[in-house]
């Protein structure tokens, strides 16, 4: 049964620049300008217009952008939700203009081993971590840390929350990697490794969506009875100020906005493309974290059971359960 009938995320890609060559992502690969404020101003108003409720300025690395404090300074003074998800090499930088702009701040750590988490990230950024933590505290900012889980690092996991989380009042996501396109990760997290996860998502500022765990059991989407509403629940602006669709991972149609993202959105062709979400022949088995997690808010089935736990308790955590009321 579909409770929401609107869009309630945005993904806004402010460029696929990237400062780090993360070897499960393959975005910082891509060549990319950077959006505009003119046009950011215009979508902004457009996706109020349609529902959203939650911006989240992406990339690439955000921070790259030169005016990234004037996008969420505009995204903060229509009322939306913002979020932001960084290496924090350039945080230090940024801090200070970015105070009160970020209502969910992510810091990127997978592992309390400074070595091991530079490898993955094929940059060295874990200490700029340790630093942004510190300065974003003494901001009176409240960073999250976003732990992608491996079959490698899942042990890594405890070390994180006991040393860095929690001696920092600071919330542990868990998030389970997946693959997509061309980027591979072993085929994600085992069967096994799945429901020690799980084990986790009790625990005092962890937060880990069950349902994440159980669409993986299930094997993922399947496109006869898809669970993604990508389309219809998020909708992807490019660096190019395109529509992207049915989502940013599969990109089977970029149309240019031209200052037109309300009426395009409603438009036959783009509701026809929406209609298909799911159930393309490579939407089989997608477990993509970015599309499925809006997906289980829209829509009541088990997943959405599964997911609300979880998401009550991360808004809760974050403070921004009231601007998630649907009136």
């Amino acid at each position: 049964m579909r409770l929401i009938s609107s869009p309630v995320l945005c993904n806004y890609y402010v460029t696929y620049r990237c400062n780090a060559k993360c070897g499960f992502c393959d975005i910082w690969e891509r060549p990319s300008p950077y959006i505009t404020l003119e046009n950011a101003e215009s979508n902004l108003r457009a996706l109020k217009k349609l529902g959203v409720k939650v911006i989240d300025f992406t990339g690439g690395e955000p921070l790259l952008h030169r005016e990234i404090d004037q996008l969420l300074s505009l995204a903060k003074s229509m009322g939306f939700i913002t979020t932001i998800t960084t290496n924090a090499l350039l945080y230090p930088k940024w801090s200070q203009k970015l105070k009160g702009k970020i209502d969910m701040l992510h810091f990127s750590l997978d592992t309390a081993d400074q070595e091991k988490h530079d490898a993955m990230r094929g940059v060295k950024c874990f200490d700029f971590v340790m630093k942004s933590i510190e300065i974003a505290q003494s901001l009176g900012e409240r960073p999250d840390i976003l732990f992608t889980v491996f079959d490698e690092n899942i042990e890594e996991i405890r070390e994180v929350y006991e040393n860095i989380c929690l001696p920092n009042g600071l919330v542990l996501i868990l998030n389970p990697v997946f693959d997509y396109n061309e980027v591979t990760t072993g085929g994600g997290l085992s069967k096994s490794n799945l429901l020690r996860l799980k084990a986790w998502s009790g625990k005092k500022n962890v937060y880990l969506n069950d349902a994440f765990v159980a669409l993986r059991l299930d094997g993922g989407n399947h496109i006869e009875n898809p669970v993604c509403k990508a389309g219809s629940s998020t909708i992807v602006i490019s660096p190019e100020n395109e529509l992207i669709l049915p989502c940013y991972h599969l990109g089977l149609e970029n149309i240019p906005i031209e200052n037109n993202l309300y009426e395009l959105y409603k438009s036959e062709k783009v509701q026809a493309a929406i209609a298909l979400e799911g159930k393309h022949a490579k939407c089989e088995g997608c477990v993509i974290n970015c599309y499925m997690q809006p997906s289980f808010a829209v829509e009541m089935n088990k997943y959405w059971w599964k997911a609300l736990p979880s998401t009550i308790k991360y808004n809760m955590m974050k403070q921004t359960w009231r601007e998630l009321l649907p009136f």
